[in-house]
């Protein structure tokens, strides 16, 4: 199990939630009142961590929603191509590949430690 449960209410802005099984960062949170037959609802506007796409939700306050356990760890790059570049955990001393995204090979030199996520089976890195 790659995530825990929190109701919407206990969601912050700037942390993580599962949003059509793909994590996402919180970018805002809006509550509405309750109504005369419901109880408040809150709409959520968050941002893919891997995919990039923008997403909107509406739950009620007391809803249930799924949180991702995101692991923030170091590797160092390994060796890098045209598209994409082999890092090694610093921690476990798995080797893995991951794709290059625009602009970032200049970032990354053989032999750096870079910092990167990982949720839900997907792995990113955060930063050179």
């Amino acid at each position: 199990m790659a995530w825990t449960q929190a109701e919407v209410r206990e969601l912050r802005e700037g942390r993580y939630m599962l949003v059509d099984n793909e994590p996402c960062k919180i970018l805002s949170i809006q509550t509405s009142k309750p109504g005369k037959h419901g109880e408040a609802k809150a709409r959520i506007d968050v941002m893919g961590i891997f995919d990039g796409s923008k997403r909107s939700v509406v739950f009620p306050v007391k809803h249930k929603v799924q949180v991702p356990i995101i692991n923030k760890r170091s590797a160092q790059v390994l060796s890098l191509s045209d598209t994409e570049v082999q890092l090694m955990d610093m921690e476990s001393y798995e080797t893995f590949s991951l794709p290059l995204e625009p602009g970032q090979r200049e970032e990354l030199s053989p032999g750096s430690e870079v910092a990167y996520m990982s949720a839900m089976g997907k792995r990113k890195i955060q930063r050179a």
